[in-house]
């Protein structure tokens, strides 16, 4: 045990030195603008203190020579550009941006498919550079078309690497210059066409990623947020974008978050429907195709005193005066954007276009939130968390010593400081996508709750009772409090601490911190004020709430969730109950797929794993778990396939359906659809007449997520593919598990966990079962 605590105990120190050792010499991070001379600002306007590059556009491409030029009237204030924003910033670094909107794809394509003219473009663009003071050069091919397009722009990075290194060495100079390329925010460019990301992650200093005009993309007639960071319903945000770019092999510390300084203004159908996805005319008549920067918002919302509305689930923000509507980023949606970056592990932000500031507000709020620490102040911030980490660990080995004496109370903290040591070991970031979990006190959560009072409480699970709470800041939350005769214990405590806490996606419920004062195991949790998804589907007034629209929304969210624990966090996780009284609701009635106690992680090249603990809720738990113990990503399939068929009919699977009520949910629904009514199985007060997601095509994918044998179901990408695309193929499901009519291969013992199924209730948890 001595051992142990002196293991503890050096590690600070160990942790100290090699703080100390790092490289003051290091790449900043990037705090990003890009400036071009029609902007309305002069280059020497800009308060270049808020930022460490900056990006004078565009240079043109000359397509009769494949030379990068730049235009007559731009000539002196791009030669100017450096020594006028170091004026203020002698440290900022400048780059020149080559191509733009405006520019022409067919002409990059055609420089970028030959040799000869990829060489003069190359030559060119660092001759220009270097003769106009610029420390780095950035390229906005705009539109990469074609899968050859794609290959020849990997061909061009490579070249201008090479060419950019030789032009350093032969001149002997230090300060190669660097290289950037804006990209689409995601590296699948639309459909067709990927990026070359491999040639782009051994080639470039950093990508920087358009986040935002997603709406626009969408070209649809109604209101929508322009750059969401996160999207529930779709995939069109910056951090399912960041994501896609990570999975497909570029590194985190390689990617700039684009931001926008500039929003889209719409004309509304009808002033009193004025949230997103209202219905609208088109773009705002009396806003130039919609585009408004904001300092152009701020004035509008002033002087017609429009309301603001913030939304902190997708990150974004709209304003709404008589039928104009606006969607932009605003200083809160900046700064969140901007500790996202330095949270995910990119390489930094970079704002389009500075001139649309407003007095530098959202330039100030990004700095700020981003704490990039300047080059020669590195040394005070790395003694402060050397102290910070001493004290930390400090107090730990004394709370393991004098007051946590519970043996499963230590092994948590244990786990966290080994945990801890890993991250660091690995050089990892303490803030590597967990966030601040707080450590709560007895008495604080006591009197939040009212001394845990009957009206405080939420509702009980095979954990123990929810309270809700009222911080004395004010805010609300949910304590989920280990009952003393609960069947679960200190391991799923354990798990879902640690599970949870790793977690950030906008559809799964976060984890604010947790207690273990007084021998109890408390979690504390985001309150969500509309409670869980059964509390609507299975009452008969309640239903009513939900209509198909918002039907198809929490369909979505949930899918996204799973899709995020199953294909976009760094482990696969199989959560292993999920069911609509773990899905809960915000006040927006967007789903938050909750209760990870239960849950298991993966390493992304693991299929299934084994168990002799069978665990999960009966009716939501397939076969071949019960049978055998395995699970794997089809485990929460199937569960998926069980809660889809509840939403679609608002039918529990604890009754017997049918003429003779001999068939359970899976059952019945399966010979409805076998026989063409579907129509008998579906809540009558839905309908999908007015929605592209319709109601008999759900029944069918619920259906396949079912099958008996794993193999037969879709993976999560395949649901989420056959929900959103009506005209994607799909197969005949087969006859679902624990169906009373049995396929020939099930064995005896399948019939054993058919009758089994039949008369299970619907919500009693298994907490431990030995498989068959």
């Amino acid at each position: 045990m001595a051992s142990n605590y002196n293991r503890v105990l050096l590690f600070p120190f160990i942790s100290f030195l090699s703080l100390l050792q790092i490289n003051s010499c290091m790449a900043r991070n990037v705090k990003g603008g890009y400036w071009f001379p029609d902007s309305g600002i002069t280059a020497s306007d800009i308060d270049s203190t808020l930022f460490t590059h900056l990006f004078c556009a565009f240079a043109d491409l000359d397509s009769s020579t494949n030379q990068v030029v730049i235009s007559s009237p731009n000539a002196q204030s791009f030669a100017t550009f450096t020594g006028d924003v170091q004026q203020k910033n002698p440290s900022v670094v400048t780059l020149l941006s080559i191509g733009g909107g405006n520019s022409k794809a067919t002409d990059f394509a055609a420089m970028a498919s030959q040799s000869s003219s990829r060489k003069s473009f190359i030559d060119s663009s660092i001759a220009l550079a270097r003769s106009n003071g610029f420390h780095g050069l950035d390229l906005s091919w705009i539109s990469p078309d074609t899968s050859e397009d794609m290959a020849n722009l990997g061909l061009v990075l490579q070249e201008w690497r090479a060419a950019v290194a030789a032009e350093a060495a032969s001149s002997r100079r230090d300060d190669a210059l660097l290289l950037s390329v804006q990209v689409y925010y995601s590296p699948h460019y639309w459909t067709n066409t990927i990026y070359p990301v491999a040639a782009m992650a051994a080639t470039l200093d950093w990508i920087n990623a358009m986040a935002y005009d997603f709406y626009r993309l969408i070209q649809s007639n109604t209101t929508g947020p322009l750059a969401a960071l996160y999207n529930p319903g779709n995939d069109l945000s910056g951090d399912d974008g960041v994501s896609q770019w990570i999975q497909a092999g570029m590194p985190a510390k390689q990617i700039v978050l684009g931001i926008p300084f500039y929003g889209s203004a719409f004309a509304l159908m009808d002033a009193n429907d004025h949230g997103y996805f209202a219905p609208t005319i088109g773009p705002a008549t009396n806003f130039s195709e919609g585009a408004i920067q904001y300092n152009q918002i701020t004035k509008y919302i002033s002087q017609n005193n429009a309301t603001a509305v913030y939304n902190s689930t997708i990150v974004s923000a709209y304003c709404y005066s008589g039928t104009t509507w606006m969607s932009y980023d605003d200083t809160q949606t900046i700064s969140t954007k901007a500790a996202y970056a330095k949270r995910k592990g990119l390489k930094g932000y970079s704002a389009w276009h500075v001139a649309c500031d407003d007095n530098w507000v959202l330039s100030q709020a990004a700095q700020k939130a981003s704490e990039d620490q300047q080059h020669r102040r590195w040394l005070w911030p790395v003694i402060s968390i050397a102290v910070v980490v001493l004290v930390i660990f400090g107090l730990i080995c004394y709370l393991q010593r004098r007051t946590l004496k519970s043996k499963g109370i230590s092994g948590v903290i244990k786990g966290f400081s080994s945990r801890l040591k890993t991250m660091v070991g690995k050089g990892e970031s303490l803030e590597s996508g967990t966030p601040n979990l707080q450590t709560f006190g007895y008495v604080t959560l006591k009197e939040a709750t009212d001394d845990f009072s009957s009206e405080n409480k939420l509702g009980q699970g095979g954990f123990g009772p929810v309270y809700k709470g009222k911080l004395p800041k004010g805010q609300d939350i949910a304590v989920k409090r280990l009952s003393k005769t609960s069947n679960q214990g200190l391991e799923e405590f354990k798990n879902e601490v640690i599970l949870t806490a790793k977690l950030q996606h906008v559809n799964l419920v976060r984890l604010l911190g947790f207690c273990t004062d007084r021998e109890e195991n408390m979690l504390i949790y985001e309150y969500m004020p509309n409670k869980s998804l059964d509390l609507y589907l299975f009452d008969p007034i309640r239903k009513y709430l939900l209509d198909w629209v918002k039907r198809v929304h929490i369909i979505e969210g949930i899918t996204q969730g799973l899709l995020y624990l199953q294909e976009y966090s760094n482990f696969t996780i199989i959560h292993r109950d999920l069911k609509a009284g773990n899905v809960l609701l915000d006040d927006e009635m967007n789903p938050k797929i909750s209760d990870f106690g239960l849950a298991r992680i993966f390493r992304k090249d693991d299929i299934e794993a084994n168990t002799n603990r069978i665990v999960g809720t009966y009716g939501y738990v397939p076969p071949e778990y019960v049978r055998k113990g395995i699970y794997s990503t089809k485990y929460d399939i199937y569960s998926f396939g069980v809660l889809l068929l509840q939403i679609i009919s608002g039918k529990k699977n604890s009754c017997c359906y049918g003429l003779n009520e001999n068939l359970n949910l899976l059952g019945y629904a399966y010979e409805l659809w076998k026989d063409d009514k579907c129509v008998e199985f579906i809540d009558p007060s839905l309908d999908d007449s007015s929605s592209s997601c319709k109601l008999v095509r759900c029944m069918q994918v619920a259906l396949l997520c079912v099958q008996a044998k794993p193999g037969d179901r879709p993976s999560m990408l395949e649901v989420s593919s056959m929900l959103k695309n009506e005209s994607s193929t799909m197969n005949s499901p087969k006859k679902p598990a624990f169906s009373t009519n049995k396929d020939d291969d099930e064995d005896q013992d399948g019939e054993c966990l058919i009758k089994e199924a039949i008369h299970s209730v619907n919500d009693a948890s298994i907490s431990e079962l030995c498989p068959r």
